[in-house]
């Protein structure tokens, strides 16, 4: 039987939940990887300058990237069966990883609240132009209750109950359709050249397109921990992730050249065509399950710190939280907003890759918890920080001074490069 959040924690699934094939991590990463906000985001490569034909190719090339280490990440939480947070305790440290987690926490509010920003303006959208009726506080707190109470029902409960059975034919089917509607009704052709209003170059905006996986990456063993086996594990979630966030990306950017300074926000666009309020609605039923993650996850990552605390209770601040946030945000910071995760998390990725991979080659579950092993100085790692601070610097940087060589990859070759220099140095010694 499937327990309640509670009852799981931080500590190591048990085998009898180890139940996710590759299929079901397939169907989850997917549903997690399309989304209003993906398609704003795609609909954004043109509104900071670039074209059609480049906007498709950084929504792939991004992809390739972004995804790698959501993967390798997803395999390690599988392999050891504990939340992403517990998993950067052998490189920073016990206490060193309440850093990243605090910061995970942030984002995950952050997140949250767009996702239920988004929901709540395409929603109204939608009822206003069909009804005439407009109340965007009631779709947020709509929203919000059902999200959370996904959340108390815990991912296993999400993939088999209500993605797999329901969810995702209703979002495959809407996305079909607002693909064939754009591609069939203008000359996709002929927009492939134009060109957007500002100066991004394809290296800025591969960063912008790698954010996106690597927003996940925090949260990506708190669900991959419950896979079955390494093969359906790595497949799965690449496979999985990486179509639905090109599709998506492509979609948003095909749909903003076509009705390029028609409406104020990409998601109206879709109202205006045939079956769009209908295509709207499935892909908000789906979309659900982001701002559902966005909310267990930031319980999880809360239990890293102190683990006795109960995860009804966390999954509640959490959506209370994103509620209060979502009733008084604004667009305009969601693209700083991206970048900021991908300066601190890219930097994160490469340490916890080469620490496993690179440098220790394997864990202790043991150690992963207490003051033996993983303990360093105080419960810190000073030498992995520091490598952080270093990747992170490197990102704005690269941003700031450089942005045509992009920032995600440097910053992430960066502090792995770093941080596997030290570790072998030290273990040499």
């Amino acid at each position: 039987m499937i327990k309640a959040p509670p009852e799981w924690g931080i500590e190591p699934a048990p085998d009898r939940l180890k139940i996710l094939r590759g299929l079901d991590l397939f169907v989850l990463w997917f549903s997690l990887g399309v989304g209003l906000l993906v398609y704003a985001a795609g609909a954004e490569l043109l509104e900071l300058g670039l074209s059609l034909a480049d906007s498709i190719f950084v929504s792939v090339l991004g992809s390739v990237v972004g995804v790698a280490p959501l993967a390798v990440v997803g395999l390690m939480g599988g392999r050891y069966g504990v939340p992403t947070m517990v998993l950067t305790r052998p490189a920073l440290g016990v206490r060193g990883s309440w850093i990243p987690t605090v910061l995970n926490v942030v984002q995950l509010v952050g997140w949250a609240s767009f996702e239920l920003w988004v929901m709540a303006t395409a929603l109204d959208a939608v009822v206003s132009s069909v009804f005439g009726y407009s109340n965007y506080t009631l779709w947020v707190c709509l929203f919000a209750l059902w999200c959370g109470l996904m959340a108390l029902g815990g991912p296993l409960m999400v993939v088999r109950k209500y993605l797999e059975r329901f969810a995702i034919y209703p979002l495959m089917g809407a996305a079909a359709w607002i693909t064939y509607y754009f591609c069939t009704s203008y000359d996709v052709k002929s927009l492939l050249g134009r060109l957007g209003a500002g100066g991004l170059g394809i290296l800025l905006g591969i960063d912008l397109v790698v954010a996106m996986p690597i927003s996940w990456l925090p949260l990506v063993a708190d669900y991959n921990r419950f896979a079955r086996d390494r093969r359906g594990n790595v497949l799965g979630t690449y496979l999985g992730y990486f179509s639905s966030n090109v599709w998506f990306y492509a979609m948003g950017a095909i749909c903003m050249a076509a009705t390029m300074g028609m409406f104020e926000n990409p998601v109206l666009a879709l109202t205006g065509m045939a079956f769009g309020a209908p295509s709207i609605i499935a892909i908000l039923v789906d979309e659900t399950d982001n701002c559902f993650a966005d909310i267990y996850s930031c319980a999880m990552s809360v239990k890293n710190v102190v683990p006795e605390w109960r995860t009804w209770k966390l999954v509640v601040a959490a959506t209370v939280a994103s509620t209060l946030i979502a009733l008084f945000t604004t667009p305009t910071v969601y693209v700083l907003f991206l970048y900021w995760i991908g300066s601190v998390f890219c930097p994160l990725a490469g340490i916890m890759i080469a620490d496993h991979y690179l440098v220790k080659r394997g864990y202790r579950v043991e150690w992963l918890y207490g003051r033996e092993g993983y303990w360093y100085t105080g419960g810190f790692n000073p030498a992995a920080l520091a490598c952080w601070a270093v990747g992170i610097a490197s990102y704005w940087l690269c941003y700031l001074r450089a942005p045509y060589i992009g920032s995600s990859i440097p910053s992430m070759l960066v502090s792995m490069l770093l941080y596997t220099l030290i570790g072998r140095l030290h273990t040499r010694g």
